[in-house]
Formats: structure tokens, sequence, C-alpha cells
């Protein structure tokens, strides 16, 4: 198996095309939301794709577009069981990530963020490969700083109900570095935050997909809590850009490294937006806070800006457009076979 070498040069944007075409890419979790978009950026690039998931929350519709190439190999597993693949790089992007989706099933989220992470490393370790962590902002909790830096150690709940996900993310990462400084292992820990674009599920319980479906059908757009709190909402190809450009960096660069769009906004404003832009008639309720959701979510960039020369590019408005206008489409094939 060819060995991945990185490239640090920082001219091209999309400067994942410098590696040679023909890497043998492992992507977990890659008929997910993210890990579809990733799988399609890779294969455009010319590299063998080896799609793993489960489908608890990933879906073949969202790779189908990419099953007559040659180069993708879709493969079944749960990443909670060892597997044994010849690899150069591994995007482990591989678990549940709206809070309805890990909250259904608590103890196997922690699992899977845990003992996934375990199994992917024990691969990188046995074949010599590259892995790439899809961490998140939930490390930081409910966080006393905003914006929130790397060196930021979270205010997180332990017990809480979100905590499958935010200790599990936490613990993997101490994985993640104990497996670099005591076996050499080559990672990549990236932050995401906020992220939103196509082939998201209607029924995810993500803020941008709920009031978007919402919206379009004239139903109530659902808040929880007063709408004040705020998030930085990334769009989709500028996050998978953001991951592709560290995973090409040196071993030395290694993370944690935020990866979202630090412009801030109100749960609330953001409401206004896709209802002016939808033209709905929607109205606007309240319902009681979630548990433990946190009040301020926004990254500093500073790290992602000087060590990938990576920035987010789509602003919300041109962003939300797209989305809208899948979730339209979505919706519009969903009537059609209603009615058949």
């Amino acid at each position: 198996m060819r060995k991945f070498v990185p490239d640090d040069s920082d001219s091209n944007i999309n400067i994942y095309s410098n590696w040679k075409p023909g890497l043998r890419v492992l992507v977990n979790g890659g008929a997910g939301f993210l890990g579809s978009h990733l799988s399609e950026r890779l294969l455009q690039a010319g590299h063998e794709v080896i799609c793993l998931d489960d489908f608890s929350t990933g879906r073949l519709t969202n790779i189908e577009h990419l099953m007559s190439n040659s180069r993708l190999t879709v493969m079944e597993h749960d990443v909670r069981h060892p597997y044994d693949l010849d690899v150069s790089i591994i995007f482990n992007f591989a678990s549940p990530a709206s809070p309805p989706d890990y909250q259904r099933d608590p103890v196997g989220t922690l699992l899977t963020n845990v003992i996934g992470a375990l199994n992917v490393l024990e691969l990188a370790r046995r074949t010599g490969a590259t892995v790439v962590q899809s961490s998140t902002s939930e490390v930081y909790g409910d966080p006393h700083i905003n914006p929130q830096p790397e060196s930021y150690f979270g205010n997180v709940n332990p017990i809480g109900p979100r905590a499958c996900y935010d200790e599990g993310k936490r613990s993997a990462e101490t994985l993640f570095f104990d497996y670099h400084r005591s076996f050499g292992v080559d990672i990549k820990v990236g932050r995401i935050f906020n992220t939103y674009g196509p082939r998201m599920r209607r029924d995810d319980g993500r803020v941008v997909s709920n009031f978007i479906v919402q919206a379009l059908q004239n139903q109530d757009i659902t808040i929880y809590g007063d709408g004040k709190q705020t998030r930085s909402f990334c769009y989709v190809d500028d996050l998978i850009e953001g991951f592709l450009r560290f995973a090409v960096k040196s071993p030395d660069c290694c993370g944690p490294i935020n990866i979202g769009n630090p412009a801030e906004i109100p749960v609330r404003q953001l409401a206004d937006i896709v209802i002016a832009m939808t033209n709905s008639k929607s109205r606007v309720v309240h319902l009681p806070a979630a548990v433990d959701d946190p009040q301020q979510r926004r990254p500093d960039i500073s790290r992602a800006r000087q060590e990938l020369k990576w920035q987010p590019r789509v602003n919300l408005e041109r962003g939300l457009e797209k989305t809208i206008r899948y979730f339209d489409a979505l919706l519009s094939s969903e009537k059609v076979v209603e009615a058949v």
C-alpha cells in the first residue's frame, strides 16, 4: 500500500488535490451527512474510497449517485467491532451527531465514540495510516468564554442527557492524543461546529433542518428556550475543505483545531431569516429549553487560519439558499410518492 505523504503547500485552495491520485482512503460514517460529502470530494480527486457505515443514521441515498464509481466500495460495519483494512488515510466520522439521534441510544453513542476510536486507532497503528478524527464543539459544553479557543477545557455536565456524546468525544480525543504520544500514530483532531447543507435528514432534529422543513410546510417553527442562545453555522462544503486541508498537513500538525464559521447568530434570528427566505406563513413558538443546551457557540478559528490557511467562504444566506432548495426538492418528491 502506498504510504500517505503530506504536502504542506499553502497556495492551492483545494490543497488536498496535491495528493497523488490513487490513495486508498477509509471514511467511517461515509454514508452520513458529512461523510457522504467527504467521500464525494475524495472520489473527485481520483482516490479509492471505502465507505464504512452501519446505516444507523447514514443513508444509502446520500451516496447512491456515487455507486457507479468503480473506486467506491461500500462496507456495512459497526465501528464498535474491530476490522482490518489496508488503507493510507482514515477519516473517522462515525457517530450520531444530533441530540435526538445520540440520546436515542446513549450507551451505544458513548461506545461508538470510545470503542470506535480505539478500533480506528489500532487500525492506524497496524497500518501506519494517518487518522483524522471528527471531534466536536460539544467538548466545550456550555462555555464560560466566547469565542471558544482550542485551549479552553470546557464546561461539560458529565452526567446529563447530552453527556453520552460530549464525553464520548472528549474521551475519544484523549485516546487519540495518547496513541500519538505512546505509539507515534499520525493523528489529526478537528472540532466541528454546527454544520448544515444538503443531505441533512429532514428529521435529524438539528435547528437548520428543523426550521427549513417547518417553514416550507408552513408549520410552527419550534424554538427550545427563549431563542437568545447563539450558534455559528458552517456550510458543509467549507467544513469538508477544512478537514481535507488538515489531513494533508505534516505529522507535527495534529490539533485539536476548530473548524467552523465564527459568524455568530441568535437562534431566533435564524428562524426569522428562514421564514423570510421561504416566504413562509409559519409562526415562531417557544418550548421549554433543552437540558444543558449551550447558550453560546462560536469558534475561535485563529489556529485554522494560521495552520491550514483556511476560513469559511460561504455566507449564511448563500448556504441557506442551497439548503432550502435541497429540502424543497426533497419534500416535493415525497409528495409525488404519496400521490402515487
